[in-house]
């Protein structure tokens, strides 16, 4: 009876036996969300063409990447809830996703801060100090970040939440708990957006929770409810056709609006999940062509890509004097410069750093 017991216990959470071990659209996926945010931060040179509306809306990119985020690591954790050496592996192998690339951009940042920030590194940390930056809690400050830099609250966010979900979802064997939790954070939120506390800041972790939340919430539903993939193709469809509809309306500027989005795109992510390995027009771009590309060096280009337009400010000065066409090249200038780095940087130093996770 006790042998009985402890089998069905492990066998609570477990992948779908229809789900891969890697899913290629989500590259796609990812390849789409760092194209929004390359977009939205050149959305000045974009007015009067017609793009400019769609780059409006590309800042919603970060959502994207949070879902990913929280439906990946829950997924990798659900899996290795009950493994020998658990923290070691799943923290040593997130230390060399993020830090080599994070602490490269920071350092470049700040030894050519007269460069990068306009003035000397001792000026620069005034509003936000090195030590925060370092400790991954630089969206506490209200003082702003060095534009370089600036993408950098995002991973503070994705660092903060994985330090505390990782214990959580180690001692909490019970995914009616887990689920508990996360749809607390879900309705939390836009709650905290509302508040307007004066310690909440517009980066602020408890009103970026949506997104995260959401991505583990698929992640775990998946792993304990055993649920064909017809029914989660079906969920995805929905949270498409009520999220995103929602955003464009009645959501739009309210503190509700992440949280319309983030339906959208939970259900984006659940319908190229439920749908990975079809040959529908849609999966096939997700899995094959610039996205997916786009998708692999996307960590590399989200954090380079600010200090690619610094560099290139002096052909962009040169090209004001030819109104539309003159800022629709120097966005395809951008564009060419910031994949030629992203891409040098995944080859020549991410991939080779990425080797090391055989040891976790």
């Amino acid at each position: 009876m006790q042998t009985e017991a402890v089998s069905g216990k492990q066998q609570a959470v477990q992948r779908p036996q229809w789900l891969p071990a890697r899913i290629p659209e989500l590259d796609g996926l990812r390849g789409l969300a760092v194209l929004g945010v390359f977009f939205y931060h050149c959305k000045p040179r974009l007015v009067g063409t017609p793009f400019y509306q769609g780059a409006l809306w590309g800042w919603s990119g970060v959502t994207l990447f949070f879902v990913l985020s929280g439906f990946l690591i829950t997924s990798i954790l659900l899996e290795a809830q009950s493994e020998p050496h658990y923290f070691r592996n799943f923290y040593g192998r997130r230390i060399l996703r993020v830090w080599p690339v994070y602490f490269l951009a920071i350092t470049a940042c700040y030894v050519r801060a007269d460069w990068f920030v306009g003035t000397n590194a001792s000026h620069a940390v005034r509003s936000v100090p090195w030590w925060a930056i370092a400790l991954f809690v630089q969206n506490f400050f209200y003082g702003p970040l060095p534009p370089s830099i600036g993408p950098t609250w995002t991973l503070a966010i994705e660092e903060q939440y994985y330090l505390l979900w990782a214990p959580i979802v180690r001692w909490v064997k019970r995914p009616w708990l887990l689920a508990i939790l996360l749809v607390a954070a879900l309705i939390a939120s836009p709650l905290f957006r509302r508040s307007h506390l004066p310690w909440i800041t517009p980066a602020h972790t408890f009103t970026h929770l949506d997104g995260i939340a959401m991505g583990s919430l698929i992640a775990l539903g998946l792993h304990t409810l055993g649920l064909d993939r017809r029914r989660w193709l079906l969920f995805g469809c929905i949270g498409v056709g009520v999220g995103f509809p929602a955003a464009a309306t009645f959501a739009g500027g309210t503190a509700f609006l992440d949280s319309a989005l983030t339906v959208g795109f939970a259900g984006t992510v659940l319908a190229a999940v439920a749908s990975t390995g079809s040959r529908s027009p849609l999966n096939w771009l997700l899995r094959r062509g610039p996205l997916p590309f786009f998708g692999k060096i996307s960590y590399g280009l989200y954090m380079t890509h600010i200090f690619v337009f610094i560099s290139l400010g002096w052909i962009d000065a040169k090209m004001n004097a030819y109104g539309i066409a003159g800022n629709l090249a120097v966005v395809a200038m951008r564009l060419v410069a910031c994949t030629a780095v992203a891409t040098a940087l995944w080859y020549g130093f991410e991939s080779r750093i990425l080797r090391l996770k055989r040891y976790f």
